[in-house]
């Protein structure tokens, strides 16, 4: 079966609750020069990548652990499922990580104030 290009990240689908409050933005900060605070970095300067973009990026393919990381700090990295089809899987689809605006927009302003680490 295949699948439908999903945002599991708070896009439209994740808002329709609107008369719950959502829970506040208050990530946890990755421990400085890490694999999560690099791609944290890349999230903020609002990048949507995938794993050959990160291992480019920072020499790791661990991409998808470093996206479970963050989550697990409280940050909502949205995944974007984009098909793309190969001779030997015609069905196969890929994942692209990002940060939506509003998140990265909130982060920056706390770090204009403050630093993590």
């Amino acid at each position: 079966m295949k699948k439908a290009p999903t945002d599991q990240g708070h896009g439209a689908l994740g808002e329709q609750l609107s008369f719950i409050d959502p829970p506040p933005f208050c990530p946890s900060w990755p421990n400085r020069n890490s694999l999560a605070d690099k791609a944290l970095r890349m999230f903020l300067d609002g990048r949507v990548f995938d794993h050959p973009d990160f291992l480019g990026a920072c020499g790791s393919w661990r991409l998808a652990a470093v996206v479970f990381q963050l989550r697990a700090l409280g940050w909502p990295i949205a995944t974007v499922e984009v098909p793309s089809p190969s001779e030997e899987h015609p069905g196969r689809t890929i994942a692209l990580y990002k940060l939506p605006a509003k998140f990265a927009a909130l982060a920056l302003a706390v770090m204009s104030g403050a630093s993590h680490g």
